[in-house]
């Protein structure tokens, strides 16, 4: 049954509230959201219904110290209902004194990260799974977690060279063999142990959060709303618009403002100029990591058409700084549309001349087809987003399941692919491009007259929100508690984030020589690195840490 029309909507979140209820101490709905709290001792069975019985799945979770409101420490579970439109977001709460709280990773093996991301920066514990250290390098001080409110956004403990063990040698009769920890051709900051026997990878360790940069307790403490939105766009170089809207709609969602239309048509409109230029520079990349080098250099060159788009419309090829709360700071110059829809035809056409080579191409296609492979089962456990979801068979896509920006005026094809292999994701991106591009002309047509920036902007405390961007590598997530003059808590989830454990699945049982491209498959944004890591030869490895000022852009951990 969809959710899409109101009386189906209300009879789902009714059901929802009815089997809810038998756990949940306090439940509302507002908007597309359903917030339950649930105590500790019948959590689990609360996450169970959702994610088994409602077949929903974990966007993420998010660790909050609430002890200056209401003296506990929360953990927020935020669950997807795409088929019916929904988000159901189930809060438990710990006494600050104890500060244990029941796992849920065998129930949902997705909150593994972010169950330990909340031990980690908020000193959470987690019953009945192994804990380990995952976002702070392992110099990091113990008790002293830098997300609760009582610790300072400056302090600075000293660094310090540190060994950790990252391989034992052989596992089995396999053999290990480093990637990283900089990626050769992604350029960007991971480390994978990939275990082969002869030229076929048996398994993989992955070692990542090189960087922590700490957004998010800028965001908590040093700047105003209306400041985050160009904090928000730096998370990523390549989709940081993405960013900002996500953050924006988020606080607009809690503060129930009305953002005018003309403006919410705009921030669509470059929301599929970024998803264009993302795929194309993906394309490009895979062609390199393919040997088609051909292929890598006329994709990027089309992307050029797209970037000269970027410029036209907000005055820069990238990190446009043109989203604030309650709408967009720069308008579209509509003397410039008739030269946007003659770029964009410019761009099809050169796209699909080189996609109908490059997929023609049997070495291309022999390397794509039938590597890779990530099964529907699996992609559903883990909770992966975007074209990874969509190349296994998992038809989700939130432009059009809880459609946000101007997305509800367009009519597209959500491409979905039932292979799981690396070809599936490739199609995927190339079908979404010629969908962004029907995207665009259909917003362009459609573009209302009228303000830009809602007139009135009061953002009260206490409220929560989850916003949804479908992102190029899939969907970006943002959930805020509004507090006096900034937010209270600011959580993100990056698509990359959702994703990089499927590559366990997936490189299982590859050629070696396969490996690089199954893991660019999923277009990982690693975060770029601040630290040097020297491999010994007794196994351990040194970390040096660098001032800050050499740290750059990426988006794998904030």
């Amino acid at each position: 049954m969809s959710g899409n029309s109101p009386n189906n909507k209300k009879s789902i979140v009714d059901e929802y509230v009815r089997r809810l209820s038998k756990y949940a101490s306090d439940i509302k709905f507002i908007d597309d959201t359903l917030f339950a709290a649930i105590p500790s001792n019948s959590f689990r069975e609360a996450v169970k219904l959702v994610h088994d019985e409602f077949d929903c799945y974990l966007r993420t979770c998010a660790g909050v110290d609430e002890r200056p409101v209401n003296g506990f420490f929360a953990m927020y579970y935020i669950f997807g209902d795409d088929r019916n439109g929904l988000n159901i977001v189930l809060k438990t709460y710990a006494d600050p004194s104890k500060q244990v709280f029941p796992s849920v990773t065998d129930i949902c093996p997705a909150a593994d990260w972010c169950e330990m991301e909340a031990r980690d920066l908020l000193g959470l514990e987690f019953k009945g799974r192994q804990q380990y250290r995952l976002v702070l390098p392992n110099w990091w001080p113990k008790n002293l977690y830098p997300l609760r409110k009582d610790v300072p956004h400056d302090i600075k403990p000293k660094p310090s060279f540190t060994g950790e063990r990252v391989s034992v040698g052989r596992k089995g009769s396999s053999a290990p063999i480093p990637v990283g920890p900089y990626h050769p051709a992604l350029h960007e900051p991971e480390y994978f142990e990939l275990y082969v026997e002869g030229e076929k990878v048996v398994d993989v360790k992955y070692r990542g959060f090189h960087v922590h940069r700490g957004i998010e307790k800028l965001a908590e403490t040093r700047m105003t709303y209306q400041q985050i939105p160009f904090l928000a766009e730096r998370i990523c170089g390549i989709c940081g618009f993405v960013h900002s809207t996500c953050y924006c709609q988020a606080v607009e969602k809690a503060a129930r403002i009305d953002v005018p239309e003309r403006a919410l048509f705009i921030r669509s409109i470059i929301l599929e100029i970024e998803r264009i230029h993302s795929h194309l520079l993906w394309v490009g990349v895979a062609a390199h990591l393919l040997g088609y080098d051909t292929g890598f250099m006329h994709s990027w060159r089309i992307r050029e058409h797209v970037m000269y788009l970027a410029e036209l419309l907000t005055g820069s090829r990238k990190t446009y700084g043109i989203n604030l709360i309650g709408g967009v700071r720069k308008d579209i110059n509509e003397d410039k549309i008739p030269k946007t829809l003659e770029v964009l035809s410019i761009i099809e056409k050169e796209f699909a001349r080189l996609v109908d080579t490059m997929i023609s191409v049997p070495e291309i296609k022999f390397r794509l087809k039938e590597t890779g492979i990530l099964p529907k089962e699996d992609a559903r456990k883990l909770s992966v987003v975007g074209p990874t979801a969509r190349g296994s068979g998992l038809d989700r896509d939130n432009r059009r399941d809880l459609p946000y920006a101007a997305y509800k005026y367009a009519d597209f094809n959500v491409p979905v692919y039932d292979e799981g292999d690396n070809l599936a994701r490739t199609l995927v991106r190339v079908d979404e491009v010629f969908e962004s591009i029907k995207i665009i002309r259909q917003l362009i047509e459609q573009l209302p007259k009228g303000p830009i920036m809602a007139e009135e902007i009061d953002i009260p405390e206490n409220r929560m929100a989850v916003s949804l961007v479908e992102a190029p590598r899939g969907e970006d997530v943002h959930f805020v508690i509004t507090g006096y003059g900034k937010p209270y808590r600011w959580r993100v989830r990056a698509p990359t984030y959702q994703n990089i454990p499927a590559l366990k699945v997936m490189l299982n049982g590859v050629m070696l020589a396969d490996a690089p491209l199954t893991i660019a498959s999923i277009d990982p944004c690693f975060s770029c690195t601040d630290r040097i890591v020297v491999v010994k030869s007794d196994g351990r490895r040194e970390v040096l840490h660098l001032p800050s000022q050499w740290g750059g852009m990426g988006c794998s951990r904030l």
